[in-house]
């Protein structure tokens, strides 16, 4: 079973998956299906060696790792990121309320998002988060009002689009010209920008952030990126004698999803990263600034699976003459959207027996009134796949609960931490009253 597919603590021996110690027929029975299961030491582990990463390659330089939210978050996860020390991104006031409810000091919130509300920027600028990252002019003008309203200056650091075509699916490459994010270098946006902040006496700005996109592999794209905003910085200190602080180069490390594929890990690409950066402040004759990321996915993705039952079996015969097994979950697009947002691969395995059987051509469907309820569209599994047989899908910690629906009114899964042998719900399973909760009655 490959490592950079399953968390660290999982194992498949003779057909069964094991996580810490506990089989998965095992944790269906406990905890039912579908159900996200997460390894809390290896959350621990992959957010500290971004961390500790960070530091070695950077030193005194070393900025803030911050965990962004958006891949997942619930307070216990936020606690864990409390008690790391790391920082956190968040970029809604859903989002902020739960950083604040594990108990994530506010000095260690930055706050994303292209269209921050008013009330969210109060909120935020009245708790103390660390910095807000300007995504627009309204914006900055919101900012200055609410940190004046408060008497305070806030720090602020300005989202800007370097121009990269990043090498990812579209819907999620976010650093080229055409997008709702940042302010364009080349267009003049980000300069001006610039001076609206500090026509702004309220705000202070600490810097300058990009994010060139997710699911990203190699280094390329990063190197690119750091070159333009170190030379964007260095603007910045020919115009008003000063140099900024700070240098955000955001996320976007990739994951495996699929065999044969490599999960990024920190060493793989913070030589590299920090390379660039001395290269660039050397070019362009700038202290090199204090270098912040924003791993999300890469930490959290890898440290969890689905777990899934088989409800339905049937073979279906394509013109070509092949026949394809659709093998139907109780699951599907509700606690995993990517495949049918992004043509997202995965792959999977009968987790709670082994199987002799030939391989057959197959496709893994959900329970939902849609075509497109496809978690895997093309799969090799066993023939012999039947009713009752449990299905992981790993590499399910990103964006799997954080994006669950409750199409066809269907409660969205329970998400249980494993660690040492045992296991606990840390979100709940909805129910029918959840589904009903919110509704009105005359």
């Amino acid at each position: 079973m490959s490592k950079d597919l399953w968390s660290k603590n999982s194992s498949l021996q003779g057909g069964t998956l094991n996580l810490a110690g506990i089989t998965a027929a095992q944790l269906a029975k406990d905890f039912g299906t579908p159900t996200f299961f997460l390894d809390e030491d290896a959350y621990r582990s992959r957010a500290l060696a971004w961390q500790s990463g960070l530091q070695s390659h950077f030193g005194s330089n070393a900025g803030t790792v911050y965990y962004a939210a958006k891949s997942f978050i619930c307070t216990a996860v936020a606690q864990w990121i409390a008690e790391i020390g790391i920082g956190i991104d968040v970029c809604t006031g859903g989002e902020l309320a739960v950083a604040l409810a594990g108990g994530i000091d506010p000095s260690k919130i930055e706050v994303h998002g292209n269209n921050k509300s008013v009330a969210e920027i109060d909120r935020a600028v009245s708790v103390g988060v660390k910095t807000i990252v300007m995504d627009s002019l309204f914006e900055i003008e919101r900012v200055a009002d609410a940190a004046k309203k408060h008497g305070m200056r806030q720090s602020v650091m300005l989202r800007l689009t370097p121009g990269i075509e990043a090498h990812t699916h579209e819907k999620i490459s976010t650093a080229h010209e055409d997008v709702k994010f940042g302010f364009s270098i080349a267009s003049g946006a980000a300069w001006a920008a610039v001076e609206a902040v500090v026509a702004r006496p309220e705000l202070e700005l600490r810097g300058v952030h990009c994010h060139i996109g997710s699911q990203i592999f190699g280094v390329e794209a990063h190197e690119i990126a750091t070159d333009r905003l170190l030379a964007f910085m260095a603007k910045y200190r020919d115009a008003y004698g000063t140099e900024l602080a700070e240098l955000d180069l955001g996320g976007g490390f990739g994951i495996a999803y699929i065999d044969g594929e490599k999960t990024v890990e920190p060493e793989d690409v913070l030589p590299a990263i920090h390379a660039a950066v001395t290269t660039a402040c050397a070019k362009y004759n700038l202290a090199i600034p204090m270098i912040s990321l924003e791993p999300g996915r890469n930490i959290v993705g890898p440290t969890m699976f689905t777990l899934y039952e088989v409800g339905t079996v049937k073979d279906v015969a394509l013109e070509s003459g092949t026949v394809r097994k659709y093998i139907s979950v109780d699951g599907g697009m509700s606690d995993n959207a990517r495949t049918a947002l992004y043509d997202a691969e995965y792959t999977a395995v009968i987790a709670q027996r082994a199987s002799s059987a030939p391989l057959a051509l197959s496709r893994l469907v959900g329970k939902h009134c849609e075509t497109g309820d496809i978690i895997i569209s093309d799969i090799q599994l066993p023939s012999d796949v039947i009713p009752g047989d449990l299905i992981a899908t790993p590499a399910t910690g990103a964006y799997g609960r954080s994006m669950a629906s409750n199409y066809n009114h269907v409660p969205r899964p329970p998400v249980v931490a494993v660690k040492d042998g045992k296991a606990r719900v840390i979100v709940r399973r909805e129910n029918e009253a959840d589904l009903l909760a919110l509704d009105v009655k005359e």
